[in-house]
């Protein structure tokens, strides 16, 4: 399934030359793939230049099929997962400074690389990780964007009350993290969505509530998953000085102007941009000890448009995830 064209709001069946696989790449037969935000900004054109046509999907389980000549920590018939960031030049200075995430010449899975919309896809065997074992392949699917960038996202923030603003995909993963942690977790939601109010606190929240309404303590720090710039200042004027809000989308609708008050007293605003390596693998290791219960919603492969208009209205809580008919 894949994008032909600039903001095609969706995919259609294409039939795609077989990969060839490189020396240090590996073929992955897909089993699973989850549907990010992030596909949504790539189809609906709020990301530039895509190539085209492109698979799209950074949320990949399957197992190697092929193997390069110079793969040697991947075999035949391992089960792994392809994220986000699919290639880094590993020469400039952000790379050699332990910040590939910032890397200029990235290439990134599902939006210049082919992804996980798909029967097979080919990824270079380094931005590869093993799937930990407590995991179905739906399951684990999600961990693998959802989770990693919203574990970046948690690790820049600070303090024993934490707020998140919009709870989806990413936001059900480091929940279960921050409790695990002993950290109080504070859940903002759409005004009336009663059912993602509950879905919150059924997996251990403080409190949930609407996100334009004040919690009942002051938070020591935010994340915002939900792409809408409003909720910056709305984030900042909940949070005790020396306080920290963390944008976690790769894409955010317009922040609005805000009174300098909100901002003083060393309150922070910080995006987070990708991911490293080093962050999956800290946060697979978590994973594979708590472990984590992620919560999806299986699609067929062909229902790639459905998941992705659902995801778009919001009527998904948890993950949506493609599952490909008759891989176990």
């Amino acid at each position: 399934m894949a994008m032909t064209r600039v903001r095609q709001r969706g995919v259609e069946p294409v039939e795609l030359a077989a990969p060839v696989v490189g020396p240090r790449q590996v073929l992955v037969e897909v089993a699973a793939c989850g549907v990010c935000r992030t596909d949504l900004h790539v189809v609906d054109g709020d990301l530039p230049n895509p190539a085209l046509p492109i698979v799209p999907g950074h949320e990949i389980v399957g197992r190697v099929v092929q193997a390069g000549a110079d793969v040697h920590d991947l075999s035949v018939g391992d089960r792994v997962g392809i994220p986000w960031l699919g290639y880094t030049c590993g020469t400039c200075t952000f790379c050699t400074s332990g910040r590939e995430n910032l890397c200029p010449n990235a290439r990134y899975t599902g939006y210049q690389i082919n992804g996980g919309y798909a029967e097979f896809a080919v990824a270079d065997a380094a931005f590869c990780f093993r799937v930990p074992s407590s995991y179905d392949d739906a399951h684990a699917a999600p961990l693998f964007c959802a989770g990693l960038i919203g574990y970046r996202a948690y690790r820049m923030t600070a303090g024993p009350r934490i707020g998140i603003y919009g709870f989806g995909a990413a936001a059900h993963i480091i929940a279960q993290v921050a409790v695990h942690q002993d950290r109080e977790v504070y859940a903002f939601v759409r005004p009336g969505d009663d059912e993602g109010r509950r879905f919150a606190l059924d997996l251990g929240a403080t409190w949930a509530g609407w996100s334009n309404e004040a919690p009942p303590d002051p938070l020591d720090s935010a994340i915002i998953f939900a792409p809408v710039g409003s909720l910056v200042p709305e984030a900042l004027s909940r949070t005790v000085p020396g306080g920290i809000v963390v944008c976690a989308g790769i894409h955010m609708s317009e922040i609005p102007a805000f009174d300098y008050r909100l901002l003083w007293q060393e309150r922070m605003v910080r995006s987070v941009a990708n991911l490293t390596r080093n962050d999956a693998r800290e946060f697979l290791k978590i994973a594979a000890e708590l472990p984590i219960r992620t919560h999806v919603r299986p699609y067929a492969l062909e229902d790639a448009n459905r998941a992705l208009d659902d995801l778009r209205a919001g009527r998904i809580k948890g993950a949506a995830v493609l599952v490909r008919r008759g891989i176990s």
